[in-house]
């Protein structure tokens, strides 16, 4: 019987960590595709316009040749910010394999980017680490990345004391690995919080789950990286610190 209890107990909370990590991607899916719609709103509107003034310019060569330089790059802008959300959306299982994590980062600081602008929050990157390579799985990386930096800028957004509002990702190499650090000037982790971080439900957003940082450390254990927040500084937003392996795991 006590055999049994014990395996009844481990199954539901292997269903348990299923329906969690299914729901936050899921909520992660929809920050993303809040920032997409306002992301895609300006190259529509600039190729609305061309497209109305074309009748009347299309003799002018200067015009012409602007209006198909414009449209391709539009049109490529909207290509790739779609494919980021359908890359999220998509239902995967994480490998790890050698990747160059810059590049990784900087193809969605983008949505991140515009996002923290429509906020008026300032965006800060700071990448130090060279070489960049790291032993990880590129879609993980990306949502972890995504998912830092939007609790960061709702953090920030949310603190209403008039003081400086900013989001930064910063890398730098580390005897571990290589080391991406989210910090913003939010209100920081409450003190009460801190002990259950990364465990679900643990949030004092006024919006969502609670979800995203257990999401994003049982993603990284998987991978043989790991999720730590600074120690509270007065005065001082959060500091989350994931650090990626240079190489495979010996284990």
């Amino acid at each position: 019987m006590e055999l049994a209890s014990i395996m009844e107990s481990a199954l539901e909370r292997a269903h348990f960590s299923a329906k969690v990590q299914q729901t936050e991607q899921l909520a992660t899916v929809g920050l993303l595709g809040a920032s997409l719609a306002h992301e895609i709103r300006n190259p529509l509107v600039s190729i609305k316009t061309f497209v109305q003034l074309l009748p009347t310019h299309h003799q002018d060569p200067l015009f012409r040749e602007k209006f198909f330089k414009l449209i391709g790059d539009e049109v490529g802008r909207i290509d790739q910010l779609t494919e980021q959300l359908l890359d999220l959306a998509s239902p995967r299982t994480y490998e790890a394999k050698l990747i160059e994590l810059h590049p990784l980062l900087r193809s969605s600081l983008d949505l991140v980017a515009a996002k923290a602008s429509h906020r008026h929050i300032e965006f800060f990157t700071e990448f130090k680490a060279a070489p960049d390579a790291a032993f990880t799985d590129a879609s993980a990386a990306k949502q972890v990345m995504l998912n830092l930096c939007f609790n960061a800028i709702q953090a920030v957004d949310e603190a209403r004391d008039g003081g400086a509002r900013w989001v930064k990702i910063a890398t730098r190499n580390t005897a571990e690995g290589i080391e991406m650090a989210v910090m913003d000037s939010g209100p920081g982790i409450a003190p009460e919080i801190r002990p259950r971080l990364f465990q679900p439900f643990q949030t004092t957003k006024s919006s969502g789950f609670g979800l995203g940082l257990a999401i994003c450390s049982d993603i990284l254990g998987h991978l043989n990286a790991r999720i730590a927040v600074d120690p509270p500084v007065p005065g001082q937003g959060a500091t989350f610190r994931v650090t990626f392996p240079c190489q495979p795991s010996l284990s």
